[in-house]
């Protein structure tokens, strides 16, 4: 005699299950079809960058590294706030990872990313509460001067290189120093596996309780106060993570450049961040620079005029409105 249990595939039906029974195997359903998503991403990018040349594995490294800085600036976005000031936090982790590195020794990549993400929040959050206070330009010209502040200390302090920065050794995995011929792929390797397991700990937590109250804060901050929701205290989180993710980026695009420099917090690059931080920007820079060095600022900028004037939701609008 077939059972319930059998026939449904070894799954209970929803039918007489309770509303809470319905929605955790919904989610569970949702985060397993994640899981596996990001798996099958990763597994792609693994086989693309083993046969692809350097230069492309560099550039989607590249890519990837500043994409999780992107990420953090997604996660302020959904709250209503614009930041300007990414470049702070994305060369903290940068010189963490370098300093650590040539000062002390430390050379195991996935650590030098951890010490670079924790470093940028725990120098993030004493002005989270401060900012969480603010909106529009004004939020954006304080994060910006955070940045620059950033910016002039990294010109001017010894330790930090001055204005020519420092260099930064090849980095190793769990010990395992890589050889020549394989260094670029497996720091490949490293920052598309943790740029993926950030993306899904992001998925996750904007659909996640917290998560939905940032979406609520951007459109009516007065109503999330009387039901009961903290607005500040959603975009102190936000801002925090935000530091997180452009602290590991700026760790990890360190140790595939191979440099550090004050540039990194500079307000173009904060800007850069914003506006467009894609494999897509990389390419353009690369190319513009090889085959236009003395005007490839020009090419840059105007191909950041075309997306702001045609795609102003991003580039990624251009499939995600046809899958709509």
């Amino acid at each position: 005699m077939t059972t319930p249990e059998a026939a449904s595939g070894g799954r209970l039906p929803l039918e007489g299950a309770t509303p809470a029974d319905r929605q955790s195997r919904i989610r569970g359903a949702r985060l397993g079809t994640l899981v596996l998503n990001g798996l099958g991403a990763f597994g792609l990018l693994a086989a693309v960058g083993f046969f692809a040349p350097r230069w492309l594995t560099y550039l989607i490294t590249m890519s990837a590294g500043h994409g999780l800085v992107s990420l953090g600036i997604v996660c302020l976005m959904r709250g209503g706030v614009v930041p300007f000031g990414q470049g702070m936090v994305f060369a903290i982790g940068g010189y963490t990872a370098a300093l650590l590195f040539n000062k002390l020794g430390f050379s195991d990549a996935l650590g030098l990313a951890l010490a670079g993400g924790v470093l940028a929040t725990l120098i993030a959050l004493p002005f989270a509460p401060l900012l969480a206070r603010y909106r529009g330009i004004f939020f954006a010209m304080l994060t910006l001067a955070l940045s620059m502040v950033t910016y002039g200390l990294g010109m001017k302090l010894d330790v930090l290189g001055g204005s020519d920065g420092f260099n930064v050794g090849r980095a190793t995995v769990f010990g395992w120093r890589p050889p020549d011929a394989q260094v670029g792929y497996v720091l490949y390797l490293v920052t598309v596996g943790v740029a993926t397991v950030l993306a899904l700990l992001a998925r996750v937590y904007f659909d996640s309780t917290r998560g939905l109250v940032t979406l609520a804060t951007r459109d009516n901050e007065l109503r999330v106060e009387y039901l009961g929701g903290s607005v500040r205290q959603a975009m102190m989180i936000n801002f925090l993570i935000a530091a997180l993710c452009g602290g590991i980026g700026g760790a990890l695009v360190v140790l595939s450049l191979g440099h550090i420099e004050p540039q990194f917090s500079y307000w173009t690059t904060s800007g850069e961040f914003v506006f467009v931080a894609s494999m897509v920007l990389e390419v353009v820079r690369s190319f513009s620079s090889a085959y236009f060095p003395n005007t490839w600022q020009l090419a840059l900028g105007l191909f950041l005029l075309f997306v702001i004037r045609f795609l102003p939701r991003g580039i990624g609008s251009l499939w995600i409105g046809r899958k709509r």
